[in-house]
């Protein structure tokens, strides 16, 4: 057995152990990494080592403690209420601010998860008090982290940009970005009108009805203001109007749109520019934000830095270059593209999509070079098909929903809802997506 085939293997056996049982898939990467690199490739430990991307684990690292001190200091329930002041009464409005909330909490650097964390609560809490479909409110939540989750700032964004990078392809953070956020913002439409959205435009909440309503994160209502999960502060949803916009948080607002221009205008690596704003942050409230440090996304970190040590080993094996001569000799190079589009798709809604951008994306520079297929839009289509799946129950995104359903509806009843929709999107998704973004460009 040749190590590519070794390599292989090993993917395999981490993906499924990583779905199966609790284990930080970034962990078992690095076990991988180390015993395929040494047993099956000769590698010594150095070299195994150096697969690892320092830049990108900064970018992780900086972007993430960033958007602790916004939590920490109000900043993102200032933006959540903010947003849901917006709605003027009307109804049919607020899934579409969920939706809006959570794109701009991912696109500013907020993992996936965290972002479905803060606001999947809120959001189901006003479907359980306002009627709306907790499908389409918990869905327009989960497509919104992903709508924004490709910027050029984000977690996701930063993972396949330096991948394309990294592996020799022209990278065009717009195209990847504006892709996801467009076929999200399609899938959120549909499931506006299949799920009530047209009943909901003649209803309105009475003005002197408060935006919070007092609710839960169960989606009951009562007299206490909602808190924000996963928050290091005691900051409330409710006390923010009292205390109006702090100081703190137009300097924090400031210093996420001096971090994007700075990185974007000005060439500038996103992580050194991240933790310098987040540091100067932490000095003008130091004590506020002592353990803001500890709300950076550890896991995540874990997660990227093994899986990108073990892709490098992937990469060594030969197992890119196998699989993409494999997939270009299914007949049309078209048809490779839509099977790896699948495997993105399949793989992901049971297993990482920040685990998954790092493998696939190599995978599939066999076909971009050799069957002339346009690389931006073709990794764009790997991207999207790899997480528009995140609705999946077995998903974060599609769990922290599921967790947070409201007393509408019973929980067997909401995971049969989503395991349908989930299925919908894994079987279609991948497919609608390779025709809207990978045939147009075929043969460019």
């Amino acid at each position: 057995m040749g190590p590519e085939w070794v390599a292989i293997i090993a993917l395999v056996a981490l993906f499924l152990i990583g779905s199966l049982l609790p284990i930080n898939m970034g962990a078992l990467a690095y076990v991988a990494a180390w015993l395929v690199g040494m047993y099956a490739l000769d590698l010594d430990e150095k070299e195994i080592l150096a697969g690892i991307s320092g830049d990108l684990v900064l970018t992780l690292i900086g972007v993430t403690y960033l958007f602790a001190i916004a939590r920490n200091n109000g900043t993102v329930d200032l933006i959540v209420e903010t947003a849901v002041k917006s709605v003027g009464g009307r109804v049919a409005l607020i899934p579409w601010v969920m939706f809006g909330v959570t794109a701009l909490l991912t696109a500013i650097g907020a993992a996936s998860p965290a972002a479905c964390a803060i606001i999947g609560p809120i959001a189901l809490g006003f479907a359980g008090r306002y009627n709306i479909s907790p499908l389409m409110m918990g869905m327009f939540v989960v497509h919104g982290a992903q709508g924004g989750g490709f910027s050029p700032i984000s977690i996701y964004g930063t993972i396949t940009n330096s991948v394309m990078e990294e592996n020799g392809l022209p990278v065009s953070e717009m195209t990847v970005f504006l892709a996801s956020l467009i076929v999200n913002l399609i899938m959120a439409t549909i499931l506006f009108f299949a799920l009530g959205g047209r009943r909901l435009m003649a209803q309105r909440i009475e003005p002197d009805e408060e935006v919070d309503g007092g609710l839960h994160a169960d989606g009951s209502s009562g007299g206490t203001p909602v808190s924000t999960r996963g928050q290091g502060t005691d900051t409330l949803m409710g006390t923010q109007k009292a205390s109006g916009v702090r100081l703190e948080q137009v300097l924090t607002l400031l210093a996420f749109v001096g971090t994007a221009l700075t990185a974007l205008v000005f060439d500038k690596n996103i992580g050194f520019v991240a933790i310098t704003a987040a540091v100067i942050l932490a000095m003008l409230s130091g004590n506020q934000h002592k353990g803001a440090v500890n709300q950076i996304a550890w896991p995540t970190v874990l997660l990227v830095a093994g899986v990108s040590t073990y892709a490098a080993i992937l990469t060594q094996a030969g197992s890119p270059e196998f699989v993409g001569r494999w997939a270009a000799g299914l007949g049309a190079v078209a048809i490779g593209a839509l099977v790896l589009c699948y495997v993105g798709g399949v793989v992901s809604a049971f297993a990482s999509s920040t685990a998954l951008l790092p493998v696939i994306v190599p995978i599939a520079i066999p076909l971009i070079v050799d069957g002339g297929i346009h690389p931006a839009m073709f990794v764009a289509a790997l991207a999207v098909s790899s997480t528009i799946v995140d609705v999946s129950p077995f998903s974060t995104n599609g769990a922290l929903m599921l967790a947070n359903r409201p007393d509408t509806i019973s929980e067997p009843a909401y995971y049969r809802q989503i395991i349908r929709y989930s299925v919908i999107v894994v079987v279609a998704g991948p497919l609608l997506v390779w025709a809207a973004l990978v045939l147009p460009g075929w043969g460019a």
